[in-house]
């Protein structure tokens, strides 16, 4: 019963992304957690704090406004005090030409009493990379750290 809710939610969360709602997001994480996205590039690095988690998301709605996620799979274990949870996805946007891009990756994350508090997202970062040259402006912004 518990990963079902637990997965439930997790949906539920892409479908806030899915809307542009990055709010709900945020409120996930527990107040100390660590936001992870591997890679050199603007929405690289790694994030301790709510406001750079805030900044993070900020960012990410700026650079792809119209960012959707396809949820392919959940894989969820552990109990309410330590979950762990793999979400695997393909995204979908719009760069500034009007073409369509898109990625695959994973995000595993540590949930402790429903709350994140580790995130560490995975994607192809060579694709993710190419788009951001693409985009330029804040794409192309050192990452968010601290």
């Amino acid at each position: 019963m518990y990963s079902w809710i637990l997965e439930s939610k997790l949906r539920k969360t892409f479908d806030h992304i899915n809307a542009g709602r990055y709010e709900p997001v945020i409120a996930v994480f527990a107040p100390e957690h660590e936001h992870v996205f591997h890679g050199d590039h603007a929405l690289g690095g790694r994030r301790t704090s709510m406001d750079l988690t805030r900044r993070w998301y900020a960012r990410l709605a700026a650079i792809f406004p119209d960012l959707k996620f396809e949820i392919r799979s959940i894989a969820i274990e552990g109990w309410p005090w330590r979950t762990r949870a793999l979400v695997e996805w393909r995204d979908a946007f719009t760069l500034p030409d009007g073409t369509r891009g898109g990625n695959q990756g994973v995000h595993a994350l540590e949930i402790a009493w429903g709350r994140v508090r580790r995130l560490e997202i995975y994607c192809d970062t060579a694709k993710l990379s190419h788009y951001l040259r693409v985009i330029g402006g804040e794409a192309g912004a050192a990452p968010i750290t601290g």
